[in-house]
Parts: structure tokens; sequence; C-alpha cells
């Protein structure tokens, strides 16, 4: 039995070899793609130079089947199994059940070699029900978090065939269960940010409901330290949402040797960047750089700079924070829940509206700036702040508090916890319209305040939803068991306030 990586699953592929008398040949049926195919040789080296006759010496038709037959097979992930498929129909290894499953890539000496994705094979094998699995020893780490299944990191064939037969001190020992730790420095980030008050509490409110934000203002005002900031701020991701977040990751292979994701994954991607590299896709669907930011910050500078085709791409996922791919070659579903964190400048020069530096702009040249983000996009972002100059005499000030970033993140947490048990474990920024019926209450003068706004901006059904979501996480990051007039103001104050 052996795996490989479907998407961001697994699918369980099993190995059937039959060994005939007559003229040598070796073939793999069952859709194998071309490094499949090549695995002919890579498996006869790795016999041969495993203390073994090769393949290619016996005068033996081979056939090996992998099942189901109407699954395209993709990758290295079967080596090992077939080897072990060989060996054992030649009658030289007996104890292989179907209990045990192999995954891993030969070298021509006989070593296994890491692949991607084990992490998500693992987990598939525990829900089969399988009680060993056999890795490539470099992948051992990622898989040590999934409990409920023995793991051998296995460093070459001939250590695993010693090991299946029971060989006296060639045993490998099982591989300790792991849980996921902290994988990057935090950083005080936020302490080092002079000015900018309004815009690090509008951060900790993103943070605290999970909201999409907005920062826009001229050049050099802190924008991009604001929203780096947040990965500092983003409370560390539970166990269910580490062994998710580092399945992706595993799949897409990013995942370091030593490196499992418990902290929230923070992706910035260049204003360069494709559609594909950006939603996801390809001829086979992979994933992209939004999905490699579920349960953490997908941070988009420069915003307007972005193809407008990838801004619009972003209604989908904003909404129903899942990316739906489909291709000729199949379709996937991709997860997206993000906090979109987006900078942009109110121009193409970027002094438009702000003293200190004239705008050289034309209206032309703004207007067609502006239209880069369009109304549906604009409506999707909840909070838009305005980040202005920092007068130069305090750049250089001492820092008056270090722990700012870590008392922050407390108040986040707090808050967090609060709506996890007002919601059934949902954050605000998740509720949909029936639960922000059922769940929050507004008085009537925080519904006068709200509809008055409304009607005055022209704001959306869906904005009008997004601002009663903000005014609630204000709320719960003062402790207030209801929303009052003043959180309601505020968060009006976080409409946009850039002409569409």
């Amino acid at each position: 039995m052996s795996a490989q990586t479907h998407v961001l699953d697994a699918e369980i592929i099993s190995i059937e070899t039959d060994l005939s008398n007559g003229l040598h040949q070796f073939s793999i049926v069952g859709l194998p793609d071309k490094s499949v195919e090549e695995a002919r040789d890579r498996i006869s080296a790795a016999i041969k130079n495993s203390g073994f006759d090769s393949p290619k010496s016996q005068n033996k038709k081979i056939v090996m089947s992998l099942a189901p037959a109407d699954i395209k097979k993709e990758g290295s992930f079967f080596d090992l199994g077939m080897a072990l498929g060989y060996l054992k129909a030649q009658g030289l290894v007996h104890t292989i059940t179907d209990d045990k499953i192999f995954v891993g890539e030969l070298s021509l000496d006989g070593e296994v070699k890491s692949v991607k994705g084990i992490l998500p094979i693992t987990l598939k094998a525990a829900r089969e029900g399988f009680k060993e699995i056999y890795i490539p020893y470099a992948n051992k780490k990622e898989a040590s978090l999934v409990h409920g299944i023995t793991i051998f990191g296995v460093k070459n064939l001939k250590q695993l065939v010693e090991h299946l037969e029971g060989k006296p001190g060639k045993k490998i020992e099982p591989t300790p269960h792991e849980k996921p730790a902290t994988s990057e420095v935090r950083t005080n980030s936020l302490a080092y940010i002079k000015g900018q008050e309004s815009a690090k509490r509008a951060l900790a409110i993103a943070a605290s409901g999970k909201h999409n934000i907005a920062f826009f203002g001229p050049p050099g005002t802190g924008k991009t330290m604001l929203a780096r900031a947040l990965r500092d701020l983003m409370p560390p991701l539970s166990f269910d949402d580490a062994l998710e977040v580092t399945s992706i990751y595993s799949v897409a292979g990013l995942l370091k040797e030593t490196y499992i994701k418990q902290d929230a994954p923070f992706r910035s991607p260049h204003h360069s960047a494709s559609h594909v590299a950006l939603i996801g896709g390809g001829a086979t669907p992979r994933p992209g750089e939004i999905t490699l930011a579920h349960k953490g910050v997908l941070f988009l500078d420069e915003f307007p700079e972005f193809d407008r085709r990838v801004i619009e791409a972003l209604r989908q996922p904003l909404e129903d924070r899942v990316v739906s791919v489909s291709r000729a070659k199949g379709s996937a579903l991709f997860p997206a829940d993000i906090i979109l964190v987006a900078s942009m400048n109110p121009c193409p020069c970027g002094y438009y509206g702000f003293k200190g530096k004239s705008c050289v702009c034309s209206a032309a040249s703004i207007e067609r700036y502006r239209k880069k983000i369009s109304g549906p996009i604009m409506d999707r972002i909840d909070m838009w702040v305005e980040v202005g100059p920092v007068k130069h005499e305090v750049l250089l000030d001492a820092v008056d508090n270090l722990e700012e970033s870590t008392e922050v993140q407390k108040q986040i947490i707090s808050a967090r916890e609060k709506q996890y048990a007002r919601t059934e474990g949902k954050l605000n920024s998740e509720l949909s319209a029936q639960d922000i019926i059922t769940k929050i209450t507004l008085g009537e003068k925080e519904k006068e305040i709200l509809n008055t706004a409304a009607k005055t901006l022209g704001i959306s059904a869906r904005s009008y939803h997004r601002t009663i979501k903000v005014a609630c996480t204000i709320a719960d990051m003062e402790g207030s068991e209801r929303i009052t007039e003043h959180h309601m103001l505020e968060a009006l104050q976080y409409r946009p306030k850039i002409d569409k």
C-alpha cells in the first residue's frame, strides 16, 4: 500500500506486482505519469545497490499495477512501495501486511529521499485505519503531528527490509508524536511604529475580529510597517488549525525540515504576481498565495498596482473564504480564510490631498488609479484607515513601551474568546446576516445612528452588516456586553473615505 497527494488531500494507492517467466520486461500500469514510469530505473538500481539481485538481471516479466486504475498517478511517492512489492514477489520479504503503508522516493543507491505532502498522507492513512506508515527519515518531524498511527522514519531500503524481516538489532524505532512548536521569533514591532495611534488601534480591531483592512496615505508614513506588525499580533493557531495550515505548506513543498506552522501565516506577494499565483490554479490545480495565507494574513502592498483581474478575483474568497478552481484536468476547492491587509496611495504619485508636497497627477490619472479598486472590492474591506505623515521630531524618540505588541495581543485573545463564547466558535467577521440578527443586540439609539449614516453615505447592505460586525468587535475589545453609541460611531469612521 502507498499513497499520493491530491490537491490538499491524499489518495491511498495499492501496488500489485506480478512476476512471470520470459524475457525481461518491466511494465507499470494504472495511468502513471513520466515520473512514475521513470521509477523502473530508480527501483532497479536501488534494489541492486541494497544488496539484492537487480530486476534487470532476471529473465522475468514484471508487471506492477497501481490501483485504482482510473486515478492519475504522479510523482515519486510510490518508489518505496514498488521496490518492496518486487522483493515480496521474489520471496525476499515476507512480513508486509495491508495495515502498513509505504511512501518515499528512492535514490539509485537505495537511500529514501523526502517527498512533498507527507502530512496529509499520514492524516489520510490514520483516518483509513492503517497501523504503521513508513516514510522518509527527513519527513518524520512533520508526520509526528499525527496521532493514531505508528510512524517510522526510513533512511534506506536495506534498513527497511531488515526491519520488516525482524533481524536482530536492525529494528527502526517509532517516531514519537509531537505538538507543533512556535516556528517564528516574535518581535515587538508595534512599539517601534512612531505616531499612528489610530492606525494601530484599527490594526488591533482587525486582528480581534478577523476584519479585512486597508491603509491609505502618502508614501513613507508606515503603512507597510503597520501591516507587518499584524504578524506579531495574531494569536497562535489552535492544534487543528496548525495541522491544516502545515498540510497546505507540506503539499506546496514550502515546509522546512524543522518548521511546523503554529504561527498564523503571513504572505506578501509582489504586485506583479499573476492571477494563478495569487488565487491558485494551473493545468493541475495548485494552491495560490491566498490559500498559503489560510488562517493568517494576506498583505497586498501597492494594492491598485495589482492586475485588475487579480483584484477582482478576490471577490469570492473574501466573501465565502474558499477558492473554487475549475480546469480541464479537474476542479478543486481551496480554503482561503484570511485577513486581507491592503495598502495604497491616494494617487499614482502618492501625495493627492496631503499637505507638504504637491500632487503632480492629472485628474484623469487619479481617476484611472482609483477605478482599479471597484465598489464590490471596497465593500468587502471592513476598515479603511488613513495613515498620515508623522512628525520628524518623534522618529528618534525612545520607545515608551517595549511590550506593546504583547499587551495588545492579550487584548486580542481576550476579545476573540468572548466572540467564540457568544457565537459558538465564530469570530465577528464570520457572522452571517442571520447570526447578526440572533447573536447581536442593537439599542434604538445605535440603530438610529447606523440607519442615518447608511442613508447619508449610501452604504450598501453588505457594508451595513460589516459596520455592525466591526462595532461588535470594538465592544468586545473594551469588555462591553453590548454595542454602545460610541462603538457604532467609531465603526462608521472606518468606512471608505476614498471616492469610488
